[in-house]
């Protein structure tokens, strides 16, 4: 951190954090976009998820979710602890507000890999807070193409991931921004104007009225 004399320059302290809320249909980007913005950015951290499910291999507590048995996870939903969450495929998914809405308050901005429904259960509980971004695919041939490059599903989860994707885009003017994810490089570009341009809100940075106001009483 850069700072004049002791003193740490006020946007260097005191910004509001925001919620990236990042959607596509499966295939189109949306994970590999998001991975790399976070990798670049150190304000910038991946919200991290509760589920009921089973560890995969490779998976550890608090880096890819943190495990919890059904009970607990019911229990918290009860309690209104989860920002957001679902059940898929027998299992429960959760975003835990707690660490989310310190983050805010700290100044950092969280990242969402979300579906639509998710990121609309987010935005209804900090709506002045989410930048809603959906990627789409160049086209639906360009999308089977990418999931089947893949090598990870059968082709009958391939064709289920597309239908859903279908269902998915149908909600695309929800969102605040729309990046068509042709070329890679580009789509990553788009993302990162965004995401820089909307820390720039002066919503965003409470001290802009003093600071404004300091530079009207400077004495040239």
């Amino acid at each position: 951190m850069s700072s004049d004399g002791d003193h740490p320059r006020p946007w260097e302290t005191q910004r509001r954090g925001l919620l990236l809320l990042v959607s596509s249909p499966a295939g189109a980007g949306k994970t590999s976009l998001s991975r790399r913005l976070v990798a670049d950015y150190s304000d910038l951290n991946l919200s991290i998820s509760c589920t009921t499910r089973a560890p995969r291999p490779g998976e550890e507590e608090g880096r890819e979710y943190y495990f919890l048995d059904r009970p607990t996870f019911e229990a918290r939903i009860a309690e209104g602890q989860f920002l957001e969450w679902a059940e898929v495929n027998g299992n429960l998914y959760g975003t835990p507000k707690a660490p989310v809405m310190a983050a805010l308050e700290a100044g950092h901005d969280v990242l969402f890999d979300i579906d639509w429904q998710g990121a609309a259960q987010v935005k209804a509980q900090a709506p002045d807070d989410c930048v809603k971004v959906f990627i789409l695919p160049p086209s639906w041939a360009d999308l089977s193409r990418r999931l089947h490059a893949r090598a990870q599903d059968s082709e009958q989860i391939i064709q289920s991931r597309m239908t859903l994707g279908r269902e998915e885009i149908k909600h695309w003017a929800e969102y605040d921004y729309v990046i068509v994810n042709k070329n890679f490089d580009r789509a990553y570009a788009d993302l990162g104007h965004i995401y820089r341009a909307e820390r720039m809100k002066p919503g965003r940075n409470p001290w802009l009225p003093d600071f404004v106001r300091g530079l009207g009483e400077e004495v040239v």
